[in-house]
C-alpha cells in the first residue's frame, strides 16, 4: 500500500497514515512559475495499491487538477490500483440542470477522474447522493454521522435527549436528520427555506416543536453559513433554548465565520474533511477528526474486506 497526498489537506492525510500505522509516500507536488502543477513521485509504486488523499475543497480547481495529475503520474508509473480518497467532493452541488443552459459539473468531474485512471473512489457525505451514479467505477460513500454522534455523546452531557430536537434546515435533509434523531432519541423538526441567492437564505416556516428545548441543526455542508444562521434565527424566535449545529463539511470563509460568530448558534461541530476554518471561528466551531474512519475504510479496501458497515448512517462509532 502507498498513501499519497497533494496540497489540499496534508494534515488529514498524515492523520490517516498515523491511524493505519504507515507513512505518506514521498511525492513532490508544486507549481511552475506560470501556475501549472508539477508532480513527481519519489518512490517506486509499480504494482502497488495506491491511495491518493485529496479533498477537492477551495481552491477547488487547483486541488482537483493536483488530484488528476497525481493520478496520471502513478498510473504511468504502473500502479496496480489507484483509489482517489476525496473526503470532500467539490462540485457535488452542481448535480442537475436546474436552469436552462447550465452544466452538470459533478458528472463532468466524475468523467475527468475516471479518464485520469482512477479505479475506485472513497468519499464522504456527498451533497447529492446520486453523484455516486455518475461514476462507472466503484464508489465507497461514507458518512460522518458516527464521528459526530460520538463527539456529541461525549461532550454534550448537559443536553437531555428528552429535551432535544434535531432540526433539518431544509426538506432535502429530512432523512439524515431523522437518522440523527432516532440515534439520539430526540424529536425532529424541519425549517422550510427559500434561497434568495448563493449567499442569502430566507427561512419561511418551522415544522415541529422547539420551545424550551435544545436544538441540533444537521446539515451535510456549510460555506457561507446562510442556511445555518437563518435556521438558528427562526429556532430562537420559536423559543429554542440552546442551538447547536452538526455539519459534515465546513468550507468556511470570512463571511461564513462572521455570520456564525454573530448568530444565535452556540456551537458548530464539524469534521476535518477540509482544512480548519479561519481563526475567527475558533470560539464557536469545533472540529473532530475523520482520520480513523477513512483509515479504517482504506485498510478494508486494501485487504479486500467488506466496507458495508461503514456505510450505515444508523451505525455507531468506528
Amino acid at each position: 500500500m502507498k498513501l499519497l497526498t497533494g496540497n489540499a489537506h496534508p494534515d488529514l492525510a498524515q492523520g490517516i497514515a498515523h491511524r493505519i500505522g504507515t507513512k505518506l509516500a514521498d511525492a513532490e507536488v508544486t507549481a511552475f512559475p506560470d501556475g501549472e502543477t508539477y508532480v513527481r513521485i519519489n518512490e517506486n509504486v509499480r504494482r502497488q495499491d495506491v491511495f491518493i488523499i485529496q479533498p477537492t475543497c477551495p481552491p477547488t480547481n487547483d486541488n482537483l487538477m493536483e488530484l488528476l495529475i497525481m493520478v496520471d503520474a502513478v498510473r504511468r508509473a504502473s500502479a496496480e490500483r489507484i483509489t482517489a480518497v476525496i473526503p470532500f467532493f467539490g462540485y457535488a452541488r452542481q448535480d442537475r440542470k436546474d436552469q436552462p443552459r447550465v452544466p452538470i459539473t459533478a458528472k463532468l468531474v466524475a468523467n475527468l477522474i475516471e479518464a485520469a485512471g482512477v479505479d475506485r473512489v472513497l468519499t464522504m457525505d456527498l451533497h447529492a447522493a446520486q453523484v455516486q451514479g455518475f461514476f462507472d467505477i466503484p464508489v465507497d460513500h461514507l458518512y460522518a454521522k458516527p464521528v459526530l454522534l460520538s463527539h456529541l455523546r461525549a461532550q454534550r452531557d448537559g443536553v437531555d435527549a428528552s429535551q432535544l430536537t434535531v432540526v433539518s434546515p431544509d426538506v432535502g435533509g429530512v432523512k439524515i436528520a431523522r437518522s440523527y434523531a432516532d440515534a439520539l432519541g430526540a424529536e425532529l423538526a424541519i425549517v422550510a427555506k427559500q434561497r434568495i441567492s448563493a449567499t442569502k437564505v430566507e427561512p419561511m416556516r418551522l415544522i415541529g416543536e422547539v420551545d424550551g428545548r435544545d436544538a441540533l441543526i444537521v446539515d451535510d455542508m456549510t460555506e457561507t453559513a446562510g442556511t445555518l444562521c437563518a435556521a438558528a434565527e427562526i429556532l430562537k424566535a420559536n423559543g429554542a433554548r440552546r442551538i447547536f449545529a452538526g455539519v459534515s463539511h465546513a468550507v468556511l470563509g470570512d463571511l461564513g465565520c462572521k455570520r456564525i460568530v454573530e448568530s444565535e448558534i452556540d456551537e458548530v461541530i464539524t469534521t476535518d474533511s477540509t482544512p480548519p476554518p479561519p481563526a475567527a471561528c475558533c470560539g464557536k466551531v469545533t472540529s473532530v477528526s475523520v482520520a480513523a474512519l477513512l483509515g479504517e475504510a482504506i485498510q478494508r479496501i486494501h485487504s479486500g474486506k467488506s466496507v458495508s458497515s461503514l456505510f450505515d448512517i444508523d451505525g455507531g462509532s468506528v
